[in-house]
């Protein structure tokens, strides 16, 4: 019967007849048809296709040593575990098993968080809950220069967890309770990114903070009664404070003012009297120059400006006498002697008084008449 002919189980290269298994009768599966493959070399009736197998081996390892790189994240090439590359995204060959390739995913944002307790610098205790963002900024770094650098799997094991506990101590450490509680958040936060990545730079760990963010900051449970009387307290005296300052802002400058104008009025009236006096004395000069050159006419003169000065804030009045000259009669008024019109009532005039204004405005006259005729004499 013929090999091709239904019933056929001799094999046509060999001669022999054709082992059956039920597992491989009439398969289409690639594998099966290999492993068939194999064991008819092995019963030494494949000897044509012995130079298939090390092109088959050399296929299955070019495929093997064939991967991909993703947008955001870099491979490592160790060649026998000795760093050689990094590579980029896209399509790479390395030999397998010489080289291998690690995959480091940079665009990938990690975080580190912590709840903690810690001391401050006016000695008092915080509760802290704080959270790290990060990058792998180096790939190489990352790998090979700090052993558990990040550890995600348990954080607290990794380095970046520990270099995170430390910088905030240091950071809290440096400040008191209320600047950490209150109106500091935003300083602690830019301190601890800075710290940590100063060391974490110091150690080539290839990592970068973008972001530190303090989500709480509030005083322990078992004191927190007594941290929120003593917050009443001191916003109760700076309230106080900020009215005496506001009283002391409108005062000040006040009484300031009222000084400033009170020396100035003080400079002017010492200029002012010093100019008079100046000017006295002066005028005391030149009318002692002129008494030394005149005695009589500047006596003269100083009687009758004495007189005018009088007799200008005095009342005046005049009466007729019997020998036909006009007589001045000059009231002096005394204090709180007034009439009914308000004004000062003169005293009643003596007799002697009257003969003697007489006798004066008698010389008054002579002497009148002699300056009349010295003048036409010359």
């Amino acid at each position: 019967m013929p090999w091709n002919e239904p019933g056929g189980d001799k094999d046509p290269w060999s001669g022999k007849k054709k082992k059956r298994s039920s597992g491989s009768s009439g398969s289409d599966n690639p594998a099966d048809k290999v492993t068939e493959l194999f064991a008819s070399v092995s019963d030494g009736g494949g000897g044509k296709f012995l130079f298939l197998i090390p092109l088959i081996l050399l296929v299955l390892w070019l495929i093997s040593g064939v991967y991909t790189i993703e947008a955001g994240q870099r491979g490592v090439v160790l060649h026998f575990g000795k760093f050689k590359e990094v590579s980029t995204p896209g399509l790479h060959w390395i030999p397998k098993p010489i080289e291998k390739v690690e995959v480091v995913d940079i665009d990938r944002n990690r975080s580190a968080s912590d709840h903690m307790t810690m001391l401050t610098k006016d000695e008092n205790i915080v509760d802290l809950k704080i959270e790290v963002q990060y990058l792998v900024s180096d790939p190489t770094d990352y790998l090979f220069n700090v052993m558990d650098v990040d550890f995600e799997r348990n954080q607290e094991q990794g380095v970046l967890f520990q270099v995170m506990r430390s910088a905030v101590r240091e950071v809290v450490g440096r400040n008191d309770m209320d600047f950490v509680i209150k109106e500091g958040r935003r300083q602690i936060e830019e301190d601890t990114n800075s710290l940590m990545q100063a060391i974490l730079d110091e150690y080539k760990s290839g990592l970068q903070i973008k972001k530190v963010n303090l989500k709480d900051a509030t005083a322990p449970d078992a004191v927190k009664d007594a941290f929120l009387d003593a917050t009443r307290a001191r916003e109760d005296f700076n309230r106080s404070k900020n009215r005496a300052e506001t009283y002391a802002n409108k005062v000040i400058p006040d009484a300031r003012g009222k000084a400033a104008r009170a020396i100035e009025e003080a400079n002017a009236y010492k200029e002012q009297v010093v100019a008079k006096a100046e000017g006295d004395a002066s005028r005391f000069i030149n009318l002692a120059n002129e008494y030394k050159k005149a005695p009589e006419v500047t006596r003269e003169r100083l009687y009758l400006d004495a007189m005018e000065k009088i007799m200008m804030g005095s009342k005046k009045v005049i009466l007729d006498s019997t020998s036909g000259n006009n007589m001045l009669y000059l009231p002096i008024p005394t204090a709180g002697a007034t009439g009914n019109s308000g004004s000062p009532t003169p005293p009643p005039v003596s007799p002697e008084l009257l003969e003697r204004l007489k006798s004066e405005a008698s010389k008054a006259q002579q002497r009148k008449s002699t300056r009349g005729a010295l003048r036409e004499g010359r």
